[in-house]
């Protein structure tokens, strides 16, 4: 069997697999591939968040220590889902939709081990609860805890490891 056809098998088999983020290396493709060029594959390998992280620890600091209100919009008190919103409508003028469970739709799903400054990190928190986060590099993350209010935790902490579920990349390299 042809070697790009069984990676294309093997491609469309994993995509409909929300749990599985796939790429092929860039070795296997050649300079003219489609793949090479596709806007998710684009956002994947978008190398430099730099500015994008600056500007939402910008906005963090604006935000840091907020309380936590579920359902909450403002700086009286915010939700996960909201802080989300305004710190990606300030730093990114990207408008982001209103809940957890919409927010986890956008963008393309990214690799854990493949995590940039910018991408939304979600979270199993409860049998019906999500929880959502901004990815700041270095294992961190910017949220608002329930107990601490928008602060910056570590995806390495046993307890969000046991709870991640997913990261999408929702801002590509104009943000």
């Amino acid at each position: 069997m042809n070697y790009r056809l069984l990676i294309s098998i093997l491609s469309l088999s994993f995509a409909s697999f929300s749990a599985f983020s796939f790429q092929l290396p860039p070795s296997m493709l050649s300079e003219h591939s489609s793949l090479l060029i596709s806007p998710a594959k684009s956002a994947l390998m978008h190398d430099d968040p730099g500015p994008l992280r600056s500007r939402i620890l910008d906005q963090y600091q604006k935000w840091k220590g907020t309380h936590y209100r579920w359902g909450g919009t403002t700086h009286n008190g915010v939700d996960c889902s909201a802080l989300m919103q305004h710190l990606f409508s300030d730093a990114a003028h990207l408008n982001l939709p209103r809940t957890t469970g919409e927010q986890i739709q956008r963008g393309v799903q990214v690799a854990q081990y493949r995590l940039k400054a910018g991408d939304l990190v979600f979270f199993q928190t409860g049998p019906h609860r999500r929880h959502v986060g901004v990815y700041i590099g270095d294992s961190q993350f910017i949220h608002a805890s329930t107990s601490q209010g928008v602060t910056v935790s570590t995806l390495a902490d046993n307890y969000w490891q046991a709870r991640f579920i997913t990261a999408r990349r929702v801002a590509g390299s104009a943000a």
